[in-house]
């Protein structure tokens, strides 16, 4: 048996199952250990009777044969397991930037978060990239350094690159006992008490409670009187008692990191070594005392017909859930719910405010990845899986149809990279259509589409390896296809300002007519590469109305969809400085045409320039390849800004590199460094594209 560890929890006066529910996602950067915490937090908790490992390929989350195949999550998978009498949902997420618009569905609908960092590489370019996406949404977080047991861990090292790159006060509640390959366990800085981890046999239930090592004790009551110092200087309660006795309890200190952790103030930080089976009963003991209920976040937000409406995770309030997931197959829909109001039945009819279609709910599942297991009820806080609704898709609202609300989705992020796809075989014409829609319908941040000059097929995504895992899941469907090169989304501005350019609309041609005189200044935004679009006007004495003035503006986003270029316009800024009207014959329709003939004219004048989605790359290479990668890199339109010596691994680069000259880098970087390097990319936004010839 397992020596309790649990931390007190604030009691609550509700009496709703909600109080012991937390809704939890496990966020990090690909490889950090995301995948194996998961697993063995199902292990820890009775969900699981085998402890499941990545390299080979017998995880609970990763159950997608393509996961297996590469070694990555591709899809967020929800597991429910029990601790301490708190019921877990947690979501493994993935960690490739490809999909970080799985990550943003998942924050979308969760309460909190633990963020798995690599003791050795501390915080990653996709680490900060999710943490920022749960500030966006306001999630709650704790961290958990993970490897602790590999060569350089170093968790003051990670806990210092958090509080330089993601800002946060991070407050370490515990004291590693051992370094790489010696770590053995920690010591919990809120008791002052060993936690050890013998290797035994299985190792399934080894975690054993001690005194502090006496070489450890000066160093535990120093960091102990520092995380005291750090609270008090954060918790206006905690300073009280920490000026009256110059310290802090440990129930004082559990209950002010667990309202900093809500508030956003600071992050506790914890370790260990996930698949040593080192750490994680005191990070389940943390994610329970410290990260939120559905009861303890604000009522969710939602509106109908322009009312504003709040729903607090209550069962007596009407129902309203959010689609977070779809998974669409040829036998049938299966649509993830988070529940935020009212109870969801078996043989329930609900709204789907999205399309105001009535839908029944067939089978209400509690959901482990991709086992299932069915129950009649789920409460507010639930996060659950439903089979009967057949148009809902992810962000739609299922609501009670007497209380309708429209619950406001995650956005979906713009494809970069598009692909043409065609079935070999004229037969499959109908089958990939219906197949390209299946996969859209799953994942929002792929759009299917068809080419104005070809006519073909495309498909489009976030990244290379975003189509690729596509692509594939079309031919393991049975579909032949061939695939053309991919495309970069290219974007267009202008490279000077045009002033006083004057467009007057006239057009008579029986009946009332139209006229439009407009005066626009236009110029770019900021540098080129510049993202956004910026409408004002400057008109005085009532020359152009205001209704006028926004058909303009109108008119002029018109514009924004195709440049000279022949590609969508970004980064201009319009100014709408004079106009006239006619008494009989202007019209929202004249202005709005003008607006759109004004810009057009604007950026033909204004010699238009091409831009081209820019990545930022961080690439981790041996010592010996380190010249071949830098050559590669710059023969690739690379602009290298720097390398930080990584000791005995090499060194890691990093570089802003033209998306569309990264097609097949993985393979070319295995190439130059013999399979030992490794990269990642983050969008960069938009770069100026060399001039065609």
């Amino acid at each position: 048996m397992r020596t309790d560890l649990t931390l007190p929890t604030p009691s609550t006066t509700s009496a709703s199952a909600a109080a012991t529910v937390r809704n939890l996602g496990i966020l990090a950067h690909v490889d950090a250990g995301k995948t194996t915490v998961t697993e063995r937090i199902l292990f820890l908790t009775g969900a699981t009777h085998r402890r499941g490992e990545v390299h080979e390929g017998t995880t609970v989350t990763d159950f997608d044969p393509q996961e297996r195949d590469r070694g990555i999550t591709i899809s967020a998978a929800a597991v429910s397991c029990d601790w301490d009498g708190h019921r877990l949902n947690l979501i493994d997420t993935p960690g490739h930037v490809d999909f970080a618009d799985e990550v943003e569905r998942s924050l979308r609908v969760l309460d909190g978060a633990v963020a798995v960092f690599d003791a050795v590489a501390g915080v990653e370019p996709q680490s900060e990239s999710v943490w920022r996406q749960a500030d966006r949404h306001g999630v709650p977080r704790i961290a958990f350094v993970n490897k602790m047991d590999r060569p350089g861990a170093d968790l003051d090292g990670a806990v210092a690159s958090i509080r330089d790159r993601l800002h946060p006060a991070p407050l370490a509640v515990q004291l590693p006992i051992g370094r790489e390959g010696e770590f053995t366990g920690v010591v919990d800085l809120l008791r002052l008490r060993a936690l050890t981890w013998p290797d035994r046999p299985g190792g399934a239930d080894g975690v054993q409670v001690s005194d502090v090592p006496v070489e450890l004790a000066a160093e535990a009551e120093r960091r102990r009187q520092a995380l005291a110092e750090a609270v008090a200087e954060l918790h206006p309660a905690a300073l009280e008692e920490y000026c009256a006795t110059g310290t802090l309890g440990a129930d004082t200190l559990a209950g002010a990191l667990r309202q900093l952790t809500a508030d956003g103030q600071a992050v506790v930080v914890l370790c260990g070594s996930a698949y040593r089976n080192r750490g994680i009963e005191p990070l389940l003991d943390a994610a329970t005392a410290y990260l939120p209920s559905p009861l303890d976040v604000p009522p969710v937000r939602g509106d109908w017909q322009g009312t504003v409406q709040e729903r607090s995770a209550d069962p007596e309030q009407p129902l309203a859930a959010l689609v977070f997931k779809v998974n669409a197959s040829t036998t049938g829909r299966l649509s993830g719910l988070r529940i935020y109001s009212g109870i969801l039945r078996k043989g329930d009819t609900v709204l789907d405010a999205r399309t105001g279609r009535t839908e029944r709910i067939g089978r209400i599942l509690r959901v482990q990845a991709d086992r299932h297991t069915e129950t009649d009820t789920a409460v507010a806080g639930d996060i659950v899986a439903v089979i009967g609704p057949k148009v809902a898709r992810a962000g739609s609202t299922l609501c009670a149809p007497g209380a309708p609300l429209v619950l406001e989705p995650a956005v979906a992020a713009d494809p970069v990279v598009t692909v043409a796809v065609e079935a070999r075989s004229s037969v499959d014409t109908d089958r990939l259509a219906v197949a390209l829609l299946r996969l859209a319908e799953e994942d929002p941040s792929l759009v299917v589409g068809t080419d104005p000059e070809s006519g073909q097929r495309v498909l489009s995504g976030l990244g290379e390896l975003h189509l690729e895992v596509a692509v594939e899941k079309l031919r393991r469907s049975g579909l032949e296809v061939t695939v053309g090169r991919p495309q970069v989304a290219y974007r267009e501005t202008l490279s000077r300002a045009v002033a006083g350019l004057v467009l007057r609309h006239v057009k008579q041609d029986g009946g009332a007519g139209q006229f439009a005189h407009i005066v626009v200044d236009v110029e770019p935004l900021g540098e080129p590469g510049t993202e956004g679009f910026e409408f004002r006007s400057t008109v005085t004495g009532g020359r152009v109305p205001q209704e006028f003035v926004q058909a303009v503006e109108a008119g002029c986003r018109d514009a924004l969809a195709d440049g000279p270029l022949g590609h969508p316009v970004t980064g201009v800024r319009v100014t709408l400085t004079d106009g006239a009207t006619h008494v009989k014959d202007s019209s929202d329709l004249a202005f709005r045409t003008a607006g759109r003939l004004a810009l057009r004219e604007a950026l033909r004048r204004g010699i238009p320039v091409l831009l081209e989605p820019v990545v930022d790359v961080t690439a981790t290479v041996p010592p010996d390849s380190l010249g071949g990668v830098l050559g590669d890199l710059y023969a690739r339109r690379g602009r290298v800004h720097g390398s930080e010596p990584q000791g005995a691994r090499g060194a890691t680069l990093t570089a802003t590199v033209p998306l569309a000259e990264l097609f097949g880098y993985a393979g070319a970087l295995r190439s130059r460094t013999q399979g030992r390097g490794t990269f990642t990319t983050h969008p960069a936004g938009y770069a100026p594209a060399p001039r065609r010839e």
